[in-house]
């Protein structure tokens, strides 16, 4: 990688979760500059997805698609540009919703999984972007579930990382970048469960006693035909597969 690095802030809302959603809005920041923005989506946005980011379909019906706007080309050059560097939170969610608009970024860092990388001592009940916002006290105006909110956010997280790996580390800016790609390209592991009849326990105690368990939501994740790899990554892990 070139030493000059763009660290590009970016965020996505969409019409949901699952395979089948598109997105409705986008936003990054590089350096001073910030962009937002609204688009229609190839399907109808569902009200439980609107009840979350609050985008409804009145506010998309008379905009482009991603694709057919006038944005398309510069964020597609930006964002794959070999010295770019993509950050999000949970990039995985965010990547394959962009891949559906034919953009590929070569260089990826996912705020989540350095996250979990680093709370080595499951300190940290949860990882998600909102939860480490006020649990690490992250002084900052904005709104949550907004795709520039988020982004907003998602600067702050990933400074205090940044500067936690440069410091016990005692790493150039360059080796640090490469450290956050490498966790970000890999599977993490979860440390504790945050639902279910095991709530509160960390994986590796419930291996002990309830291994049955780790076995049924093993199958049932891989018979969901589940995206969710960190998780399938982790139950193989304490499995011993």
């Amino acid at each position: 990688m070139n030493k000059e690095q763009n660290i590009i802030f970016f965020d996505t809302e969409t019409t949901g979760v699952d395979s089948k959603d598109f997105l409705c809005q986008l936003a990054y920041k590089i350096k001073d500059e910030t962009f937002c923005e609204l688009y229609k989506p190839e399907i109808k946005i569902p009200p439980e997805a609107s009840a979350v980011h609050h985008i409804t379909n009145k506010m998309v019906e008379n905009k482009t698609s991603f694709k057919e706007s006038s944005d398309f080309k510069k964020i597609k050059n930006l964002f794959e540009d070999e010295n770019s560097i993509m950050v999000a939170h949970n990039a995985k969610f965010d990547l394959a919703i962009i891949k559906k608009e034919d953009i590929n970024p070569k260089n990826v860092i996912c705020t989540l999984r350095v996250a979990r990388a680093l709370d080595k001592e499951n300190k940290i009940p949860q990882h998600k972007l909102q939860f480490l916002r006020y649990f690490l006290d992250i002084d900052i105006d904005a709104t949550a579930h907004d795709a520039l909110g988020d982004v907003l956010v998602l600067e702050k997280l990933f400074e205090r990382l940044f500067d936690k790996i440069k410091k016990e580390n005692n790493f150039s800016d360059e080796e640090v970048y490469k450290n956050m790609i490498e966790i970000s390209s890999k599977p993490s592991l979860m440390h504790s469960f945050s639902f279910g009849k095991h709530i509160g326990k960390t994986v590796e105690d419930v291996a002990k006693t309830d291994r049955g368990y780790l076995e049924w939501f093993l199958k049932t994740k891989e018979n969901e035909n589940s995206e969710d790899e960190d998780w399938i990554y982790t139950l193989k892990h304490y499995l011993n597969k």
